[in-house]
């Protein structure tokens, strides 16, 4: 059974930083990509950043020049650092990820449970 299990929420001042995580457990062939989605209230989920097995990466323009995806592959674990953070990135942040979980031939959608983000103006 694979799992995304996400860490590093929290409340924080406009113009501070944050650092999401999100690792992979269970028995994993590859994982593909990784990505953070967002969603507000009332709102639709967002995409915010990508990042490919390779090290490709994808990000909304929203937050373009402020958040970094990275990963590391050997930990099945994906980040976000947020920097310079403002009120519109309130949402709850869900990591997604593209997994070949052990003894199955194809990939398979998998999302973390979220955790809340909070920028205070």
């Amino acid at each position: 059974q694979v799992q995304l299990v996400e860490s590093g929420g929290g409340l924080v001042q406009a113009g501070g930083s944050l650092r999401l995580s999100c690792a992979a457990s269970g028995t994993i062939v590859r994982i593909e990509n990784m990505g953070w989605y967002r969603q507000a209230p009332g709102k639709e989920r967002d995409l915010v950043a990508t990042i490919t097995n390779g090290g490709d990466t994808n990000y909304a323009d929203s937050v373009k020049g402020r958040f970094i995806i990275s990963r590391d592959n050997a930990k099945n674990t994906a980040y976000l650092q947020m920097t310079a953070l403002k009120p519109e990135d309130t949402a709850v942040y869900y990591c997604h990820a593209d997994v070949r979980p052990s003894g199955l031939p194809k990939f398979y959608d998998y999302w973390g449970q979220g955790t809340q983000v909070t920028v205070s103006s």
